[in-house]
């Protein structure tokens, strides 16, 4: 009677790798270049600095030799397919490296000044990153956190079906959400297409009603599109009621079930977009391009993707708070003009206070109006001397707006070298310096 052997009784144990476990780089015999057949022990997840002379083998140790290696073993793990677009990576001259992982390297030389470039894109590391997050990333909504995910009809049936035996629910088709006005013509369309019922601001009315709506509040409208009960018999009409609801909800249904207690009625919210039930945000499907901050896709569209803003200082505008108002601000005390004197003539006179007056001395929402500027019309005086007063109601802008309108529009070299002098660069306060739309990070 033969007897029955388990192979994987007979096989060696692996051991782990030595090195790894004791948190070490080990190179052995490492003869790169001009390197004297070197044994070297490194720690791992530390800063290490190799210095010394001119050809002492820097470079060839860290680069051709350290570095080699783990890009070589990083390759070798990838498919076949992907490494014939890789070429061939040579084995350092080396006995053997242990505890090494993938490593990139960056080389020390002269790079742009290019704000946009970080160490992510230099490294190509960010590339990685952007595959990743597009691929595996989970979109959210930016206002509530709530995960956005597109479900078709057939999973929002599912879910419904999955409900109790016997429970009462109603379909409901949002078409207005938090806006203004009496919407007559809207409802009377609704009644056409053979809808009985809409629930306004939570209460639900007869579409043969007359319904008045108060044009100066917000309302919330919804079409009452099904009523159904819970039964394995009513697939066909679900999926046909949710489909409507769907068309005239852009996307959107909310199915309630109908309490028969006094608690509150428990909601549900489907959409079949990128886009969050609850606030609407909008997203694309998550792509790679969408985590590039060198694309407009994926650029925060308030500093264009770069993470801060060049602003002009109210602490560089006004630089002697002591000086009085007529040549506190910096860049109009030195124009010849009287233009600007004349601007700050009106904004003392619509709010009562004086030209002589220091700047730490005016309050704060007076300065506020000066930098940047008025909510309501004032009479703005384009020339005053003992015959007449000249002017006209218009709004003042304010001197930060009108000195930024300046800078962007100026041709002249030489103004906008007077006006950097007043810049300061300021995190972006939309995407927090991240340079990321925010739906990409919120």
């Amino acid at each position: 009677m033969s007897e029955i052997v388990n192979l994987s009784d007979k096989l060696p144990t692996p051991k782990a790798n030595p090195a790894a476990r004791e948190n070490k780089i080990r190179i052995r015999g490492a003869r790169q270049h001009n390197l004297k057949n070197i044994d070297l022990e490194l720690p791992r997840d530390r800063l290490i600095v190799f210095t010394g002379v001119s050809g002492s083998g820097k470079s060839s140790l860290a680069f051709d030799t350290i570095f080699a290696e783990g890009q070589r073993r990083y390759v070798e793990s990838l498919s076949a397919y992907a490494r014939q677009f890789l070429g061939q990576v040579d084995k350092p001259d080396v006995d053997a490296i242990e505890g090494l992982s993938p490593a990139i390297s960056i080389d020390q030389k002269s790079t742009s000044h290019n704000p946009r470039s970080t160490v992510g894109t230099v490294t190509e590391i960010y590339d990685y990153l952007r595959l990743l997050f597009g691929r595996a990333g989970e979109p959210h909504c930016p206002q509530c956190d709530r995960s956005i995910v597109p479900e078709t009809i057939d999973q929002m049936c599912d879910r419904v079906m999955s409900l109790p035996e016997g429970t009462r629910f109603q379909i409901l088709a949002p078409v207005v959400r938090g806006k203004k006005g009496s919407f007559q013509k809207l409802l009377s369309s609704f009644a056409s297409q053979g809808f009985v019922r809409v629930r306004v601001d939570g209460e639900v009315l007869r579409l043969d009603e007359k319904i008045q709506l108060n044009k100066n509040k917000t309302h919330n409208i919804e079409i009452v599109v099904d009523r159904l009960v819970k039964k394995q018999e009513i697939t066909e009409r679900l999926h046909d009621s949710l489909s409507t609801c769907l068309g005239q909800g852009s996307g959107l249904a909310i199915i309630e079930i109908l309490n028969k207690d006094a608690t509150e009625n428990e909601t549900i919210v489907f959409s079949e977009n990128f886009a969050c039930p609850e606030h609407g945000a909008v997203m694309e499907e998550l792509s790679p391009r969408l985590f590039s901050f060198n694309s407009p896709h994926g650029a925060c569209p308030n500093c264009h993707g770069l993470g801060n803003l060049r602003t002009f200082s109210p602490e560089l505008i006004v630089p002697y708070p002591d000086a009085p108002l007529y040549s506190a601000i910096a860049p109009w005390a030195d124009k010849d003009s009287s233009y600007y004197l004349s601007l700050l003539y009106s904004v003392a006179e619509a709010y009562e206070f004086e030209m002589e007056t220091s700047w730490n001395q005016l309050t704060a929402a007076q300065q506020e109006i000066i930098l940047y500027g008025s909510k309501k019309e004032i009479y703005i005086y384009t020339a005053v001397d003992e015959e007449e007063e000249r002017g006209y109601y218009g709004l003042y802008k304010g001197a930060i707006p009108m000195l930024d309108q300046q800078y962007k529009l100026t041709g002249s070299e030489l103004q906008k070298q007077k006006l950097e002098q007043y810049l300061i660069n300021q995190p972006c306060a939309e995407c927090q310096g991240k340079r990321l739309n925010p739906q990409s990070w919120r």
